[in-house]
């Protein structure tokens, strides 16, 4: 018999037998994501495998229900504009960091200008465009700045964790964490786990899950394997032909639209007539009933969120057209030239079979496809570094804030960490748009924006995404539309 579990008996006999109550057993569990986290630095990355931990050490000052409405987080009340450049947020008082520090003014301030500091380099900057600065009023109120008219700023506070401005200057935050949130880093052994214990003196009350062990598990098979052998108590993109063989599953409609980026000025997909074969050449219902069996759909002609403010719902989605494509490889004098598609495995649902699928279709037109399916980190630099940029680039993107400047500013302008155009016109009309509060002419803009982006050809959208879980039986949870996996939302039954 297990140690533990024979002195948790023993305990139970004796409360029993002295009348007193049992100690409550212990609760842990195990879950297992697809992907290792390239640091634990909040500000650095933007990366899904971080996330995953860090949104429950660490805390924003907007949080959103499990429905997705915004509400206040670390701040008291909702933002309060000042003047066209000026947002003022009143905090929660009483508040610390888990190793001790306050968390106030100084706290927003810091967290604020590491973020946008030329010298951080952070890949999240895409979130946080508008952003100038921040200054204190008193301990428990801050001043944001942005550079001009911010419809979206509350939404933006959503994202920006809070870091002890301390700490930050004189410990470690990409290998030791340590934030406001429900659980405290514990510890992370490189290439297998990452620990949190439950923070006992959360300001919102102590978290009903005493301990988590993250697994990094990239093979969609394993990680089912393991749920049925009883290691994990929750794995990430349950593959959607199992969901009826898992003990639990659960699934929403998430924010995440799987799309290839394509390199507008390498010398292949510079030329239209390609990049519109590229589209043409994939048949997406095909896609849809033989990889997702129902948890997909099709993308609307663009990778904004159908749910997001912005979408342009005039597009269509791409036809399927695989003769077109052929003829129009061979008017761009391209049959038999290579084309390099970057990847990675096991971050999003059915991540590697949507590229190799695609890739199948795009060799049929002629062209010579080269794959590569890189490590995660790796990955990253290809798709945010300041390298070469890809002929094509696969990312599942998500759309948290909620509005189509995250992906504007992300993917389609010519400044973006994961862009790969210089469309200078473009670029402005996302400028504009980003800074237009009228809603109308907002969306006038971005309709023009996304009509230009699909006319060209300059991305290859392929699905909106369910995010879909397998779990034990123990598990209760039910999952949020924005994919955080907050433990503090998590019980379990023995």
């Amino acid at each position: 018999m297990n140690t533990k579990f024979a002195l948790l008996l023993a305990g139970t006999a004796l409360s029993l037998s002295l009348g007193v109550a049992a100690p409550a057993f212990a609760q842990s569990i195990t879950i297992a994501i697809g992907s290792e986290p390239s640091t634990l630095d909040p500000h650095l990355r933007d990366d899904g495998g971080e996330r995953q931990v860090n949104d429950n050490i660490y805390e924003t000052l907007m949080a959103r229900t499990p429905d997705a409405e915004l509400v206040p987080g670390l701040a008291a009340a909702e933002p309060t504009q000042v003047d066209e450049t000026t947002w003022e947020i009143k905090l929660r008082e009483g508040i610390t960091f888990h190793n001790g520090e306050p968390f106030n003014a100084d706290s927003v301030v810091a967290s604020v200008e590491r973020m946008i500091d030329p010298a951080t380099n952070s890949e999240q900057m895409a979130y946080f465009g508008t952003i100038a600065g921040a200054e204190k009023v008193d301990d428990y109120t801050v001043h944001i700045l942005t550079t001009g008219p911010d419809p979206i700023l509350p939404s933006r506070m959503y994202w920006l964790k809070m870091i002890p401005p301390v700490y930050a200057q004189e410990g470690d935050l990409a290998a030791a964490p340590v934030g406001t949130g429900p659980y405290k880093f514990v510890s992370w052994n490189r290439g297998d786990t990452i620990a949190l214990e439950a923070n006992e003196d959360y300001w919102d009350g102590a978290p009903q899950i005493d301990d988590v062990t993250y697994r990094f598990v990239g093979e969609a098979g394993t990680r089912l394997s393991g749920l049925m052998a009883g290691e994990f108590d929750i794995i990430t993109n349950l593959l959607p032909e199992f969901t009826t063989a898992v003990p639990k599953f659960a699934a929403v409609e998430g924010l995440e639209t799987s799309v290839f980026v394509l390199g507008i000025d390498n010398e292949l997909t510079s030329d239209p007539l390609v990049r519109e074969a590229l589209n043409l050449a994939i048949d997406r219902e095909a896609m849809v009933e033989s990889l997702f069996a129902g948890y997909a759909t099709i993308a609307q002609g663009h990778h904004i969120n159908p749910r997001a403010f912005g979408f342009n719902d005039s597009l269509e989605s791409y036809a399927y057209d695989p003769e077109r494509a052929r003829q129009l490889i061979e008017e761009a004098g391209a049959t038999g030239k290579t084309l390099q598609v970057i990847g990675e495995s096991g971050r999003w649902l059915k991540d590697r079979e949507q590229i190799e699928t695609v890739a199948g279709y795009w060799s049929q037109t002629g062209l010579a496809v080269d794959v590569q399916i890189q490590e995660f980190s790796q990955y990253l630099d290809s798709l945010m570094g300041d390298g070469p940029r890809p002929d094509s680039i696969f990312i599942a993107n998500s759309n948290e804030l909620l509005d189509a400047d995250r992906e504007g500013s992300y993917i389609y302008h010519m400044d973006g960490a994961a862009s790969s155009n210089s469309d200078a016109e473009m670029a402005a009309l996302i400028d504009e748009a980003r800074e237009t509060t009228d809603v109308e002419a907002r969306q006038a803009l971005y309709d023009e924006v996304f009509q230009h982006a699909h006319d060209l050809n300059y991305t290859v959208p392929l699905f909106n995404l369910q995010d879909i879980y397998g779990m034990s039986t123990r598990m209760e949870w039910q999952p949020r539309t924005d994919a955080k996996m907050l433990i503090k939302e998590m019980t379990v039954s023995e």
